[in-house]
């Protein structure tokens, strides 16, 4: 099904300022279409002006829809619906006395010209399914009055407003529903806003009250009755906003409804989201503790680092010595990770910041006595911490591996490689040193570096480990191949 945006540009001559107006009024699309309880449907005039393409489409969440099928991209010829070429040749909302069939179910429709300054650029088509009508309830009757003035409004030019920005939490109709006359007095609340209202400690009754004198008596002490919220609550502004006690949290939007120039009042709509900003909450607190764990956690390995260190400078045999700075590098290393994790806002890390400090730690405490120089190409990208942790110990012991034992004493530069790509991960470990000895097995060296490299990425990471020289014979690379989350 195609999009607005390419009815738009391979069916009309409407520029962008329009498209843009546009998207914006189906940015409000559902809320009109369940004030109106009928389907809506956006027509586009054709380029040679023989008719109208069906640009948007909504179906209603409080009643019956009378479009079963979608119908974005179809065409309709001029004189086939003379309502949408009244409401666009005139400007004006037609509407008609007897209602169209369709598939034995008949439909009451209404056409409104979306205009933009002075020109009409669409025609929106109410469609309601007459089926099962009954008398309408108080509530639906402030539904249909606040759906015409809205559609009044669009044939105005006015709504929608510009500068709005909904967010996900925005509410629906169906959340609470308020209408205020031009003096902010309530005049009608759905039973969920009277509920929403209730819990939070209201006793009276909404309707004849001036809702932001009532909103705010509730919550006075938690939040300031400034201004702002005045004019938001008594529907002077377009605007978005939260109220909150004790025992609720409320998020409102006023929508300014005008007539003629003059303004009539205004419908609010709000939504209880106490719960939502309660596990906000929640999260917000679990994550700094996180962090804060990850910050002490670094803290301690740098510790045992350190007293490593200093326990290695007392020893004067040089195996040993050599132990306790390899448990400073594999310390170093996962300490690494924690203080990265301790500034992140969740359990991932950028990886090749982890990457490049691994690599400068291994050429700064080796006990080679040449310059050994480090280089990255590539990237790592986002890890979550399961991979980085073991995996930067994986690096720490390859490239320490490739200055003490592939470079040896002599000067030289070990290059580490990334490429990520299809949820595979594909790290290489270069040197131009020696190579690797003759008859050389990873699975049967007894070296503990790479043991632990072996366990870990075999193991723990769930991949393929792989020696061998350079493309250029000379050297050795190493290949850690390991599957990864996108």
């Amino acid at each position: 099904m195609p999009s607005l945006s390419d009815v738009v540009r391979h069916h009309t001559t409407l520029d962008q300022a329009d498209l843009d107006r546009l998207q914006l009024l189906i940015s409000d699309w559902q809320m009109l279409a369940d004030l109106s309880f009928a389907d809506l449907v956006l027509w586009l005039p054709d380029t040679d002006g023989l008719g109208f393409w069906a640009g948007a489409q909504m179906r209603p969440t409080t009643g019956p829809t009378a479009y079963l099928d979608d119908i974005v991209g179809s065409f309709i010829p001029r004189d086939r619906r003379p309502l949408l070429d009244q409401a666009y040749d005139l400007g004006r909302i037609c509407r008609e006395g007897d209602p169209e069939w369709r598939d034995d179910v008949p439909v009451r429709v209404e056409t409104i010209p979306v205009r933009r300054g002075t020109e009409v650029i669409a025609v929106i088509a109410r469609n309601t399914n007459l089926l099962g009508v009954r008398t309408p309830s108080r509530l639906e009757l402030a539904y249909l009055q606040s759906a015409t003035d809205l559609a009044r409004m669009i044939s105005d030019g006015i709504f929608p407003y510009g500068g709005e920005r909904l967010l996900s939490t925005s509410p629906r109709v169906g959340d609470g529903c308020i209408r205020v006359d031009r003096h902010g007095m309530v005049t009608f609340a759905s039973p969920n806003a009277l509920s929403a209202y209730r819990r939070m400690g209201l006793v009276t009754d909404l309707v004849g009250g001036r809702l932001a004198d009532v909103t705010g008596e509730l919550v006075q002490g938690r939040q300031p009755v400034d201004d702002v919220l005045a004019t938001v609550l008594s529907g002077r502004a377009a605007r978005e906003i939260e109220v909150e006690n004790d025992e609720v949290t409320l998020f409102l939007r006023a929508i300014p409804l005008r007539a003629e120039g003059a303004h009539v009042g205004a419908l609010i709509l709000l939504r209880d989201v106490t719960e939502l900003r309660s596990r906000e909450r929640e999260l917000v607190t679990k994550e700094a503790t996180i962090r804060e764990i990850h910050h002490r956690v670094k803290n301690n390995l740098q510790t045992v680092a350190a007293l490593l260190r200093m326990q290695g400078r007392r020893i004067k045999v040089p195996e040993a010595q050599a132990a306790l700075a390899e448990a400073v590098r594999r310390v170093g290393s996962i300490a690494i990770v924690h203080e990265t994790l301790s500034q992140s806002f969740d359990e991932h890390v950028e990886f090749d910041e982890v990457a490049d400090r691994v690599a400068a730690m291994v050429a700064e405490v080796s006990t080679v006595a040449a310059e050994v120089s480090t280089r990255r190409t590539g990237s790592f990208g986002v890890l979550a911490s399961e991979i980085a942790t073991p995996l930067a110990m994986v690096l720490t012991e390859l490239m320490q591996n490739s200055v003490e034992h592939g470079l040896g004493a002599q000067a030289g530069t070990v290059e580490l490689a990334a490429e990520r790509a299809l949820g595979r991960l594909r790290v290489s470990v270069t040197d131009n040193g020696s190579g690797l000895p003759p008859g050389f097995d990873s699975e049967t060296s007894g070296n503990l570096g790479l043991s632990i490299v072996r366990t870990l990425v075999i193991g723990e990471l769930d991949g393929v480990l792989e020696f061998g020289p350079r493309a250029d014979g000379s050297g050795t690379t190493v290949v850690v191949d390991i599957p990864v989350k996108e």
